[in-house]
């Protein structure tokens, strides 16, 4: 049986649905990241299940028990928000130690929880400073130890990097990731960062508009998309308009008749490959009839360190898009801006899309 259950669950703000219809399992000891544009409902969905905002429709279950109507300090669900919320007057022992008394126990004990949570994110020599005196990362922990302090069963974390710098959000996510591993912390993460959910994440939900669009493992998600909303969102990739001829061979607008790997819907109206998984070649290079082939021009090479993207024009007048890692100079290829190349991608990583 499944540790929390999300029975269709619906929020409504008069006749607007900010969530619709939201059916989910967690495992116990899971790592689910939700994960989605502004506005798509996924915050709201956290905060439903931390008992912040009431349900409209549907019901929440932990562990078997109905909560949807429990209030959210009988919840024992630890919450991390996404501004951190620490209280500025009281130190870092102070803010830690806060919901501990909330629910009165022994000083002794909390003494401990909190020493015990200090040292699980590494700020035991920081117990007397105020947040003012952390920088971003290390206020970051300390939310997150007041978080674990409780001992919660369910711990939510709501867009807990998205103030840190590019270094500290790696390096913090990592961090967290460890922590819910050796814990077996059943955890929601909130997020609209594609690498944040790949990195982290069991598994991912990907929403739209207060609804559900697809579930999977990371690779599941960006190998295989269900549609071209979660195939955009999962990353860069390039979209082909046309339709589907045969059980492997679509139609470009164009004319180009490109292979697929069969999947996707019957009524396919474009076809989807990764920049990373296309290569180019000189316009004139011998032909891979095994390979899907597309002539293009070589329009921007941009810089990126450990990748080179290069931004391309077909000469059916799409956009396409190839990146290449930066092992060696892609000028020293011959191949430099306003060049005549050949585009080719395995139908293998074609994918059919509604």
């Amino acid at each position: 049986m499944s540790y929390i259950e999300f029975h269709r669950i619906e929020k409504r703000y008069g006749s607007f649905h900010a969530v619709s219809d939201f059916a989910l399992s967690l495992d116990k000891g899971e790592l689910v990241a939700l994960l989605g544009p502004s506005g798509c409902g996924k915050t709201t969905t956290l905060r439903m299940l931390a008992g912040f905002v009431p349900v409209s429709g549907g019901r929440i279950t932990l562990g078997g028990k109905d909560i949807t109507e429990l209030p959210a300090h009988r919840r024992n669900i630890g919450m991390v928000f996404q501004g951190y919320a620490l209280f500025p007057h009281m130190t870092v022992a102070k803010n830690v130690a806060f919901g501990l008394e909330m629910r009165r126990l022994n000083r002794e004990e909390i003494e401990l929880r909190v020493k015990e949570a200090l040292s699980r994110v590494r700020l035991e020599a920081f117990a007397d400073r105020l947040p003012k005196q952390l920088s971003g990362g290390q206020q970051q922990r300390v939310a997150l130890a007041r978080a674990m302090a409780i001992n919660p069963d369910v711990l939510l974390l709501d867009e807990p990097l998205s103030a840190l710098d590019a270094r500290l959000r790696h390096e913090v996510r990592a961090e967290i990731r460890q922590l819910q591993r050796e814990l077996g912390l059943t955890t929601l993460i909130v997020t609209h960062d594609q690498d944040e959910a790949l990195s982290m994440a069991d598994r991912l939900v990907v929403m739209d508009k207060g609804r559900i669009e697809q579930v999977g493992s990371p690779a599941q998600l960006y190998e295989e998309p269900s549609n071209r909303f979660v195939a955009e969102f999962m990353g860069k990739t390039n979209f082909l308009e046309g339709r589907r001829e045969g059980p492997a061979d679509f139609r470009t607008t164009h004319g180009s008749l490109l292979k697929s790997s069969g999947d996707g819907p019957a009524a396919a109206s474009c076809l989807s490959f990764r920049p990373e998984r296309a290569r180019m070649v000189p316009v004139d290079a011998s032909d891979e009839p095994n390979l899907n082939t597309l002539e293009a021009r070589v329009q921007l090479f941009t810089y990126l360190g450990s990748v080179v993207e290069c931004r391309l024009e077909s000469s059916t007048g799409q956009p396409l898009l190839v990146t290449r890692a930066n092992t060696s100079g892609v000028q020293r290829a011959g191949l430099t801006e306003g060049a005549r190349v050949k585009v080719r991608w395995s139908p293998e990583d074609s994918r059919l899309l509604a």
